[in-house]
């Protein structure tokens, strides 16, 4: 079990999953090899839920971590502090946003 998958089966048809990952395959969707938590050397990220137009993700940064500056002219982006504070560079100024500040 993971969090975006939970295998339900008799002990003796176990083998039978690569069919369903077959399936998946055929049918264009991408769970075959993308998983919801995602690991990187500053922390990790857990994509909720996306759509056409949004995409949600929990982000968790590792302490004395950080991410690279983004910028996408395709997307708003809006991220809001969870736990801890998070020192964030918009425009150019460096501000320190503290739990439930966005």
């Amino acid at each position: 079990q993971t969090k975006d998958a939970v295998l339900i089966a008799d002990r003796h048809a176990v083998q039978d999953v690569k069919k369903v990952v077959e399936k998946i395959k055929a049918d264009g969707r991408h769970e075959h090899h993308m998983h919801r938590e995602v690991y990187r050397p500053w922390g990790k990220y857990d994509s909720i839920d996306a759509g056409e137009r949004y995409q949600v993700k929990r982000i968790t940064v590792k302490p004395g971590e950080g991410l690279s500056v983004q910028m996408h002219h395709h997307r708003a982006e809006h991220w809001v502090v969870v736990a801890g504070t998070a020192r964030v560079t918009i425009n150019g100024e460096v501000k320190l946003l503290g739990e439930n500040e966005s």
